[in-house]
């Protein structure tokens, strides 16, 4: 049978003119007026455009609104009265708001600005649909969605407001989801969209994101509403549209991805390098058999050509359209700032410190660094600058970097200071990094406290090839250590008391030993140091032994350094110890904080948009701890890690610093041991003990980070078990749960695939087995990452407390006659030398500020209620509950800083450890543990 459009006569109640509407209620919010009656949006126009134009425009809006109804509604009645269909229909009114952010499409004023003011006037800037949850019960398929165009209602500061109405069918059914299709040139920033008129009250959809120009992209975005579904529990009228959603944002790993995509895939690290620009740059892909490693996003640039396994490098590294950082809220203070000392102020600093290699020749110049400053070089020596970018670089160290880059005006218009706040070790304590005590404190209340381990065995060996390496037994006798204990018992006493602990960089440094001793200015040798515990449960430095691999035709050299009460041994003690901190901060910044983080988190990131639904509530529970991270890890790519970036030119390894995070992902990393009680118990910090807190007994009782560590955990693990919960009431929902198990399989078998086969996996086969997992994952973008990175400027700013490089090799080592006449005449200055140059010191003391600072728009755990948390009662509930043990937390972590009997977090001139204290102003403050890694 042939279907006509039914057409409906109402009389209009302003004139006599007779306006046609389509039976379906399926009308444009403002339509059904005329020309007398001028919707608001218009009223503003009349002036400007006449009656008219405003009749025929009207006529072609009506056009599109021509929709054959389906059979059902077509074998209806023809004369239905007004009161009917007013009943049959309910009348929404829709409201979507959208940011006015820095060149989004309100602020452009390109050609196509002049087409879209024009489609905004029109009231076309936006066209939603709305879908219902349920399909159709006759035909068993989706039903038809509902149209409309939203217009303008008014322009606020920061946000614009459209507005329209829809007339929904009584038998609609639930709303499930909102197609928008953007009408204008340019992308637009969606924050909510919300439906009210409906008798259960309104509906909110929470976007906050960026919505593409259909004119560079023709497929329509999609929201769903803020409900929770299990894959299984998907309303029909949603399945499709689910699945269809996970394979837009999958992509087809095919072509160079543009700024506006939303496309989730993986690559390997080969963008580290820049071949193109010298071949010194050209660096070995990171990920495969020689050189495992997780994978980072996808980008699909072209080729170098001087290297074709590495990829072109271009400004700006595609990171999914989301996952930007925001520039909605004011314009992000941390990346901007990230920003201009990467790629601004660095720069700067080579063109002041000329020669690259220049020490410190007195510790008064490193101090001057905090009370003096650099200048920075005055304005017209940037000759390729235009004059404009100057200006633009001036206010954004100026505005950005208040804490660092003081003005000071003078005769010639002012000139600028690049002067350290001086970091709050610094300001209890001036001698802080020169004392022991301090350097074995930091051990485990510091910026590292992840390497710390038990020595159980003894002697210590090393697990390296002899033949390359030389002899594998260690230099430290039991002699030495008997000493170090002043005979109060025996090693093996020692031992089995589990009184010894070690740092031990041995032999994850000593392959790299000979090529980093070819790179000039850089030295390497691989470490061992052994601490005491005292009485007091605090550590004391006891031996330091460094080893050089046999090279250059000379034998292995090993020597073992003890503190000691003469000029000569305790000044090559503490040259040392100067080595030793430079492994540990090449560690914590390459492992600890780096791969252990930034980079593992990458493909958990990747797996999540690409596996589990938004509706996923999995998805929701996991999506604020992946906010920002595969942008800041662009950023890393950027101007970090890379070839020629502060890392290789500031730190001991050198060209070789992502080679040693891969050999460590090689030997070390393991998920199932990312777990904070795992990695205690793996480093013999801690043992399984059903009767201690936590279900742990620690081995040093006084070690914050494991302390304020396992609180944290445990809140988190709560947290995660009621969600998890809630949502698989029946174990066998977890194996059952496709996208799930989808999500944990890419993990492993992509997104980490150089460790794919490795038999420590966890399995996902139940309720337990998800939670271990989530918590884990948790832990590490949240109280991992702030106990690593947080303390960077307290820590790290005064840089003789942790040397980021040591640039000359001990004096004793096969010393000349010279070298070492110099080392007895003046050792300050050798440990001057060894220290990093001038040029090195500040490039990381400005990175370090920058990485400790929370940005203002900082989200903490356990801060904000996710818009999908607070739809379900127990999960809103649970959420409650997480906040306020929190808030316990940060009480209790005060306490233990004012309990004196807790001597490795309070004492004379001590910091107190606050880095896992939950909240935190902006700014650095030492403190705070945000959700995700965003910095």
């Amino acid at each position: 049978m042939i279907i006509k459009p039914q057409v409906l006569y109402l009389s209009s109640h302003h004139t006599n003119q007779s306006l046609f509407f389509l039976q379906r209620p399926f009308v444009h919010g403002n339509i059904a007026t005329t020309a007398s009656s001028l919707p608001p949006w218009l009223e503003n126009y009349s002036s400007i455009l006449s009656l008219q134009k405003l009749e025929k425009k009207k006529q072609q809006v009506n056009k599109r609104f021509y929709l054959t109804p389906n059979c059902s509604q077509a074998e209806t009645t023809h004369t239905t009265s007004t009161t009917n269909i007013e009943k049959s229909t309910i009348k929404i009114k829709v409201s979507v708001e959208v940011k006015i952010v820095k060149g989004g499409f309100f602020s452009s004023l390109s050609l196509d600005r002049g087409i879209d003011d024009i489609t905004d006037l029109l009231g076309k800037s936006l066209l939603l649909e709305l879908l219902s949850s349920d399909l159709d019960p006759k035909t068993g398929l989706e039903k038809d969605t509902i149209k409309a165009y939203v217009h303008k209602a008014r322009q606020g500061g920061k946000s614009v407001k459209y507005e329209t109405h829809f007339e929904v069918p009584n038998d609609f059914g639930d709303i499930g989801a909102i197609l928008v299709e953007n009408e204008h040139h340019k992308e637009m920033y969606l924050e909510t969209i919300v439906l009210d008129g409906f008798t259960k009250g309104p509906i909110q959809i929470d976007c906050a994101s960026w919505i593409h120009s259909k004119f560079d992209n023709p497929t329509k975005r999609v929201f769903f509403t803020n409900k929770c579904y299990l894959p299984s529990e998907t309303p029909r009228g949603l399945k499709r549209l689910r699945e269809e959603e996970l394979s837009n944002l999958r992509g087809n790993g095919e072509g160079e991805r543009k700024s506006f995509e939303r496309i989730y895939d993986y690559d390997v690290y080969n963008d580290i390098g820049d071949p193109d620009k010298s071949l010194d740059l050209q660096r070995s892909p990171m990920g495969g058999k020689e050189r495992p490693y997780p994978r980072r996003c996808r980008t699909g640039r072209p080729r170098s050509e001087a290297d074709p396994s590495s990829e072109k490098r271009r400004r700006g590294f595609y990171v999914p359209r989301d996952e930007c950082f925001s520039e909605v809220k004011e314009q992000t203070f941390s990346t901007k700032a990230l920003y201009s000392v990467l790629l601004i102020l660095l720069p700067s600093l080579g063109k002041i410190i000329e020669d690259k290699e220049l020490p410190f020749s007195y510790f008064h110049d490193i101090d001057s660094l905090f009370s003096i400053g650099l200048d920075l070089p005055p304005d017209h020596e940037n000759h390729h600058h235009h004059h404009h970018d100057h200006e633009l670089e001036k206010g954004i160290l100026r505005t950005i970097l208040p804490r660092l880059v003081k003005t000071i005006s003078s005769g010639n218009g002012g000139g600028h200071v690049l002067r350290f706040e001086a970091p709050e070790t610094i300001n209890r304590d001036r001698f802080f990094w020169f004392r022991d005590e301090e350097f074995a404190r930091q051990t485990v209340a510091g910026l590292n406290p992840c390497s710390i381990r038990l020595v159980t065995e003894w002697p210590l060996k090393s697990k390296l090839d002899p033949n390359i390496y030389g002899p594998a037994e260690s230099k430290i006798t039991s002699e030495i250590i008997d000493d170090g204990m002043g005979g109060s018992f025996s090693i093996e006493e020692a031992i089995k008391q589990k009184k010894l602990f070690m740092l031990d960089y041995h032999d994850i440094l000593l392959p790299f030993v000979r090529k980093v001793r070819q790179l000039e200015g850089k030295t390497l040798y691989g470490s061992r140091t052994l601490f005491l515990l005292t009485p007091e449960e605090t550590l004391r430095p006891i031996a330091i032994e460094l080893t050089r691999p046999p090279m250059d035709g000379k034998g292995q050299w090993k020597e073992v350094f003890t503190p000691s009460w003469h000029s000569t041994s305790i000044w090559l003690w503490r040259l040392a110890k100067a080595h030793v901190l430079a492994h540990d901060s090449g560690y914590h910044q390459l492992v600890s904080h780096w791969l252990r983080t930034h980079c593992v988190t990458e493909p958990y990131v990747i797996a999540t948009n690409r596996q589990l639904s938004v509706m996923h509530p999995i998805y929701r529970l996991l999506h604020p701890h992946f906010r920002y991270t595969m942008e800041i890890n662009a950023l890393a790519r950027e101007a970090l890690i890379n070839a020629g970036g502060t890392i290789e030119t500031s730190f001991s390894p050198g060209k070789y610093s992502m080679e040693i995070s891969s050999a460590a992902y090689d030997l070390e990393w393991r998920f199932d041991m990312e777990a904070l009680p795992a990695d205690l118990i793996r480093r013999g910090m801690a043992i399984e003990d059903p009767f201690a807190p936590h279900g742990l007994r620690l081995t040093i009782k006084d070690y914050p980070y494991a302390n304020d560590g396992l609180l944290l955990w445990d809140i988190i693990k709560l947290w995660v078990t009621d969600y998890v919960n809630h949502y698989y009431k029946e174990p066998s929902l977890v194996e059952y749960d496709e996208e799930l198990q989808a999500w944990w399989t890419e993990i492993r078998t992509v997104g980490h695939a150089d460790k794919k086969d490795e038999p420590w996996w966890p399995t996902l086969k139940a309720p337990k087995d998800l939670i271990k997992i989530l918590t884990t994952i948790i832990w590490v973008t949240s109280g991992h990452h702030a106990a690593v990175n947080f303390g960077q400027y307290a820590y790290g700013g005064y840089f003789p407390n942790r040397p980021t490089i040591t640039r000359t090799k001990m004096p004793n080592e096969d010393p000349s006659k010279e070298e070492w006449e110099k080392f007895m005449a003046k050792p300050e200055t050798a440990l001057l030398k060894c220290f990093p140059s001038q040029l090195q010191a500040t490039r990381v003391m400005a990175v370090l500020d920058i990485l400790s600072t929370h940005s203002p728009d900082e989200e903490y755990i356990g801060e904000k209620m996710e818009p999908s948390w607070s739809e379900d009662s127990v999960i809103k509930a649970a959420f409650g509950r997480f906040s306020d043990r929190l808030k316990k937390l940060e009480g209790l972590i005060d306490e233990r800083n004012q309990n004196t009997k807790l001597k490795n977090r309070s004492g004379a001139g001590i910091l107190p450890y606050e880095l896992l204290k939950p909240s935190s102003k902006p700014g650095v403050t030492g403190r705070g543990v945000p959700c995700s890694i965003s910095i």
